[in-house]
């Protein structure tokens, strides 16, 4: 089993009380195997906050350059523990090792964009005779403590664009990372306790919905960033809108569309359209769900989408002969909401064109395979189209003109992210008009954003605080200054004065 150290603040790591509830993970690719077990210790949670309002009052008087200087420490870390971190993540979501190691790289990478991009966002400035004879002067000031809730997805991609955007504008850390993927978030968060942080700067507790809503409660922290589905999001909110100080940047899920317009090569969709639907098993908020294909082409398309989808492999996340494009959904309570929400769509109307089961394979793991529904003419407002389904499912629905596959694109309560495939700028272009999204892909998949561009959705998708580039936008606040000499002004000047 892998060993847990345990909550960490006040510099050092705690073990938690196992004498009380003990939960036991088991490796989603084999159900027999015990990764690790634990016990969420609420009574940390006074320390974990504490610890954090001391850290601050340090790191925030510290200069950019040390935070620099701690960050890169960091970076050599994560590049030292990488195989042992895409490993752990492996072994707990159920991702095939090959996608894992392609997260594990990515930590490293991101402190470079953070340093050299996002910093220049937030930069302080000075504009010259702002007003005659008097400068004035932007600022960026951190928020405070603040806690980062990580998903099971990417546990460590995600937080990890958090923390260091946070870090950088001199904010102490509390992560909770998903109770799904304790694990591999443990190994990351040690890397940062290995850089060399001053006392109190990071934290880090395990726990569930009850830790959480006492993390996101405490006045004392004054920045949370959540990524994760709605449901929870708006339990965020409701706990803490009265806490009009405190600044909540949301990530959640998606409802998101493939356009495939009649002049798309076709290849090349496939090609994108696998990946997009089933990668990490469909488990992605970007991942594409519906997709709207012009009439035209869809008869075609959709058997040639059928067959390749009928050769995708499907294995044991590390304990494989050839590289798997799929491997299990997160856990047994995912496999039965796949499920169910699938039955939902044929009882509403949808054909199933293939899938939708349990497979058995050399391991007892939470498989399923991939599903493709078709609907003609359906109720965009039918549950199974409205719905987040988190596994690989995609649901095919004719076009005729491009002005019905955009109200398909706009027809969910969610707006994360689009593609188009077209020949036609014109298309295109119109897309990126009326479609309601923030990520609007152009012949490319609704999965992979760049690091180096912002990412967020509008309508139930978030609530305007992208990430990525620009996730350090929300790590500060702003104060605005005026400055002048001292002029000459006396009481003789005032108006009104005798």
């Amino acid at each position: 089993m892998f060993n847990l150290k345990g909550n960490y603040f006040e510099g050092q790591y705690h073990k938690p009380d196992l004498s009380g509830e003990v939960l036991v993970k088991t490796s989603p690719s084999d159900k027999s195997e015990t990764l690790w077990e634990t016990s969420f210790e609420i009574n940390h949670v006074d320390g974990v906050i504490d610890s954090a309002v001391m850290g601050f009052e340090t790191w925030r008087k510290t200069s950019l350059e040390a935070r620099i200087k701690c960050l890169l420490n960091y970076k050599q870390e994560v590049i030292k523990k990488a195989n042992e971190i895409a490993f752990a993540i492996a072994q707990e979501t159920g991702k095939p090792l090959w996608e894992a190691k392609t997260e594990a790289a990515a930590l490293a990478g991101k402190v470079d964009v953070t340093i050299s991009e996002s910093l220049e966002r937030v930069k302080n400035k000075t504009i010259p005779q702002v007003m005659p004879q008097i400068d004035g002067h932007i600022a960026y000031k951190p928020l405070g403590p603040s806690l980062i809730i990580g998903p099971f997805n990417f546990p460590c991609h995600l937080a990890n664009t958090q923390i260091l955007s946070a870090l950088l504008t001199g904010n102490s850390i509390i992560f909770k990372p998903s109770e799904k993927t304790i694990y591999s978030a443990s190994l990351m968060f040690d890397c940062l306790v290995q850089a060399g942080f001053p006392k109190g700067v990071i934290n880090f507790i395990n726990g569930g919905a009850e830790i959480s809503t006492k993390l996101c409660r405490s006045p004392q922290v004054k920045g949370i960033f959540f990524t994760g589905s709605k449901a929870v999001g708006l339990h965020i909110l409701k706990n803490t809108y009265e806490q009009i100080d405190k600044t909540v940047a949301l990530e959640l899920g998606g409802k998101n569309t493939t356009i495939i317009h009649q002049d798309a090569t076709e290849d090349h969709c496939l090609s994108e359209l696998i990946r997009s639907c089933f990668l990490t098993s469909g488990q992605r908020c970007t991942s594409t769900s519906l997709i709207a294909i012009h009439q035209s082409v869809a008869d075609s398309f959709i058997e040639k989408f059928k067959s390749l989808t009928e050769r995708i492999i499907i294995d044991h996340a590390t304990k494989y002969k050839v590289d798997p494009f799929m491997g299990p959904l997160i856990d047994e309570a995912a496999v039965k909401k796949y499920l169910e929400i699938c039955q939902v769509g044929e009882k509403e109307g949808a054909q199933l064109i293939y899938g939708n089961k349990k497979i058995e394979l050399d391991y007892e793991g939470n498989y399923v395979s991939p599903s493709i529904y078709r609907f003609d003419n359906c109720n965009l407002t039918g549950e199974y189209i409205q719905t987040e389904i988190f596994g690989p499912n995609c649901t095919f629905i004719s076009y005729e003109n491009i002005e019905e596959a955009i109200k398909i694109a706009n027809s969910t309560e969610y707006g994360l992210a689009a593609s188009i495939f077209t020949h036609d700028k014109s298309i295109y272009d119109l897309c990126l008009r009326d479609i309601d999204a923030g990520l609007i892909n152009l012949n490319r998949s609704t999965v992979g954003a760049s690091a180096r561009l912002p990412f967020g959705g509008v309508k139930s998708s978030g609530n305007g605080h992208p990430a990525a580039v620009s996730m350090i936008d929300s790590t500060v606040h702003l104060i605005s200054s005026l400055e002048t000499q001292d002029v000459g002004s006396s009481t003789t000047n005032l108006q009104g004065i005798k």
